[in-house]
């Protein structure tokens, strides 16, 4: 196809090509003059056409870190990277969107880490540190894109531009509470169970949080958690432990250490994976 257009005073110069990016692949939406690719599973971003105004932004978010058991440590969130002003070239990149860490889930079995999340060549995102837990398990928060919250000791640390380190723990008196985990935009708490904040961003068009770090485990009301991070379980009021939400990069609630009120399930969770989202302009 031709793209012609005119140079003032000079006539017409042909095959200039389009003046915006053309891609494929992924969920595509648009947000008035942009369009908005969003990948919740692996797959390929195809540029057919660079354009000659093309104005491209990116976030990636990788799957966040299960959370530790018995009392144990919040998951990590998945690593946090976002662009804008970011020239594509005319061609093929492999998206992929790594999965949430498993939680700890006996004694001698460790919380795991959060999977990369990668566009292309571009960028890759770390995925997030599991949860501290107890008996035979690193007590320390693992290292990730954000930090697990420990259960006894030093939180995980985060990788740098991409997260917070999860909580410490420097009461190794206190069993009966693990440290939230790291979160992009916020460490987990220190001697505390809730979790790390993440942060929020509108390239959808909507402003929306992601990458929360998960929630300590308790002996009372577990940590708290927000932009997709599970929260802890307790052994009170609510009690319940929450995954790391789907394709937020989310860290895994801990599980608590005793038994949960009647009905209510407090063992550690899994972390949310993470998700891949491209926008550039595509009309004027």
């Amino acid at each position: 196809m031709s793209f012609g257009y005119q140079v003032l005073g000079f006539g017409t110069v042909a095959d200039a090509g389009p003046p915006f990016m053309e891609a494929t692949g992924g969920t595509i939406t648009t947000d008035g003059d942009f369009k908005v690719h969003s990948f919740t599973s692996s797959g390929t971003f195809t540029v057919t056409n660079s354009g000659t105004q093309s104005d491209v932004s990116y976030l990636v978010v990788a799957g966040g870190g299960g959370g530790g058991r018995d009392d144990g440590g919040g998951g990590g969130a998945g690593g946090y990277l976002t662009a804008s002003s970011v020239t594509l070239a005319a061609q093929a990149y492999t998206i992929t969107i790594g999965a949430g860490g498993i939680p700890g889930s006996s004694p001698g079995v460790d919380s795991g880490e959060g999977a990369n999340s990668v566009l292309g060549s571009v960028a890759t995102a770390i995925g997030g540190g599991g949860g501290g837990s107890a008996e035979g398990a690193s007590q320390t928060g693992h290292d990730g894109g954000s930090g697990g919250g420990a259960r006894i000791g030093d939180g995980g640390a985060a990788t740098s531009g991409q997260g917070n380190r999860g909580g410490n723990d420097t009461n190794p008196g206190d069993n009966a509470r693990g440290s939230g985990g790291g979160g992009a935009g916020a460490q987990g708490t220190d001697n505390g169970s809730d979790a790390g904040a993440g942060l929020s961003n509108s390239i959808t068009g909507s402003s929306v949080g992601r990458a929360g770090g998960g929630g300590g485990g308790n002996r009372s009301s577990g940590g708290t958690a927000s932009d997709g991070g599970g929260k802890g379980g307790g052994t009170s009021g609510d009690g319940n432990s929450h995954a790391g939400t789907v394709n937020t990069g989310g860290g895994g609630g801990a599980g608590a250490g005793s038994a949960p009120p009647a009905g209510q399930d407090n063992t550690p969770k899994a972390g949310g994976s993470g998700i891949v989202i491209i926008r550039y302009q595509f009309q004027a």
